[in-house]
């Protein structure tokens, strides 16, 4: 599974931009942003929009891994973690309906 900071970092060295240069595009400080890159911090939604603008990335790929990796580190210690996401699947499928 791609890490949502592993995927942000190299995108922004692929665009050859400073942590400060990205930073400064979404309005936040730099260290911020190494902490995301770091995975210390999740960005919050806003800041992904921005940060998928500042970096050229889908926002809905950006979005689908934000969300699994915050599920992921609430339930990762569950002994029921697997039935927990397989009631969340059939919530979601029933709202789709």
């Amino acid at each position: 599974m791609e890490n949502l900071s592993q995927l942000l970092k190299l995108r922004r060295e692929e665009k050859a931009l400073l942590l400060r240069e990205v930073a400064s595009k979404i309005e936040v400080d730099t260290a911020l942003i190494s902490k995301i890159e770091n995975k210390d911090r999740r960005p919050t939604k806003e800041q992904l929009k921005k940060l998928s603008v500042t970096l050229e990335m889908d926002f809905e790929k950006l979005l689908t891994l934000w969300y699994a990796e915050k599920f992921y580190e609430e339930i990762k210690d569950e002994t029921n973690a697997s039935e927990i996401l397989k009631v969340l699947s059939k919530k979601i499928k029933l709202t789709e309906i």
